[in-house]
C-alpha cells in the first residue's frame, strides 16, 4: 500500500510516523512548505496535483475541518481510499455530498473516531452486546487557552472550525455516547462561551440532553482550571459501567481488561489508538470491505452536533 498524507501539523504528523513505520509513505502535502521539510518522499503544496501525480493507495487527511468535505470527495472521485481525521466534515449540507459521493465510489472511505479502540471501550462494547442498554452521559473537563486559539487562524471560528468544544474536544465522547446507547431522535442543548469571550466566537461549555429515543447526556467544557479525565457512564437494566482512562468498573467492581500495548503519540487526550485503527482500516482496504467507521457511520456524531448547535435549549430532532 502507498499512502500520503494531506495537512501534516500536529495530527498529520501523527498519522505520517505511523506510515512511515510501515513502509508505506508515498508523499505529503501541506500549504505550509516549512512542515515539509522533514519529510524524505515527495511533498506537493496542492492536494489535487499530489493525488493525481502521485495516485496512492489511500489519502489520509488531516487538515482544518472545514476542508475535509471537499477533499473527501475529490479523493473518492478519483478512486482514492480515504482515511480522514475527524469531524466527517461540518455541516449538513457537507454529510449529503460526502455520502453522495461515497455511494458512488468504488473507493473505501474511514474516519478516525480512534476512542472506539481504546481497550475500555472495546470491552464495554463487547460486554453490552446482549444487554438492554437504558442511557449514557460522560463528562469532559479540559482546559484550552488563547494562545491554543491562536495557534491556527481556523481555530474558534464557525465557518472554519464548525463550532468549539463540541465538534473538536467532545466529539469522541459524544460518538462513544451513541456507539454504547444509540442515536436519539430529538435532545435539546445548550451552547455558552464562559472563559473565551475575548477570543473565540464559538462555544467553549455545552450541555446535551436527549430527549425521544436513546438516553444520552453529555457535560462538556474546556473551561477547566486544568484537564480531567473523561469519565462515560453506561446504564443497563442490571449494569452501572463506569469507564475512566485505563479502568473499567461494573458495579462497582475493577475489571480484568487488555493492556494497551500502543505507543502513545501526539497529545495525550488523542489517546494511543490511532495506530490500531489505521491497522483495522488497511485490513478492511485489503479484503475488500467497508469499514465500520464509514461516512454513514461518522456522520451521526456530526448530527447530534449540529443538532445542540441548532437547538438553543429547544427540542430538535437529530
Amino acid at each position: 500500500m502507498r499512502a500520503a498524507v494531506i495537512g501534516v501539523g500536529v495530527i498529520g504528523s501523527l498519522h505520517a510516523e505511523i506510515l512511515s513505520e510501515r513502509n508505506m509513505l508515498a508523499a505529503v502535502c501541506d500549504i505550509d512548505k516549512n512542515k515539509l521539510k522533514k519529510y524524505n518522499c515527495p511533498v506537493y503544496t496542492d492536494y489535487k496535483a499530489m493525488i493525481d501525480t502521485v495516485k496512492p493507495d489511500c489519502v489520509h487527511i488531516c487538515t482544518p475541518h472545514y476542508l475535509h468535505a471537499e477533499m473527501i470527495i475529490y479523493a473518492l472521485g478519483h478512486g482514492v481510499n480515504v482515511l480522514c481525521e475527524k469531524p466527517l466534515c461540518i455541516s449538513r449540507e457537507q454529510i449529503k455530498a460526502v455520502l453522495e459521493a461515497e455511494k458512488s465510489s468504488n473507493a473505501i472511505l474511514g474516519v478516525c473516531l480512534q476512542n472506539r479502540y481504546n481497550k475500555e471501550n472495546a470491552f464495554v462494547k463487547e460486554y453490552i452486546k446482549d444487554k438492554k442498554v437504558l442511557c449514557a452521559a460522560a463528562h469532559v473537563a479540559w482546559h484550552r487557552t488563547k494562545e491554543y486559539y491562536a495557534s491556527g487562524d481556523w481555530r474558534g471560528k464557525y465557518a472554519t472550525e464548525g463550532g468549539g468544544v463540541l465538534i473538536n474536544q467532545a466529539l469522541h465522547t459524544l460518538d462513544l455516547l451513541q456507539y454504547f446507547a444509540g442515536m436519539p431522535e430529538t435532545l435539546t442543548a445548550s451552547v455558552s462561551n464562559l472563559t473565551l469571550k475575548d477570543s473565540i466566537e464559538v462555544e467553549d461549555t455545552a450541555v446535551i440532553q436527549s430527549v425521544k429515543g436513546a438516553g444520552i447526556t453529555l457535560f462538556a467544557s474546556n473551561g477547566c482550571a486544568a484537564d480531567m479525565p473523561v469519565v462515560v457512564t453506561v446504564r443497563t437494566d442490571k449494569d452501572v459501567i463506569q469507564i475512566y482512562p485505563g479502568t473499567v468498573l461494573i458495579n462497582g467492581m475493577p475489571q480484568d481488561i487488555e493492556k494497551t500495548t500502543e505507543k502513545l503519540r501526539g497529545k495525550e487526550c488523542y489517546g494511543s489508538s490511532h495506530g490500531l485503527l489505521i491497522e483495522d482500516f488497511y485490513k478492511h482496504i485489503t479484503e475488500n470491505k467497508r469499514f465500520p467507521i464509514d461516512g454513514e457511520e461518522a456522520s451521526k456524531v456530526v448530527k447530534l452536533v449540529l443538532a445542540a448547535y441548532e437547538s438553543g435549549g429547544n427540542e430538535t430532532n437529530v
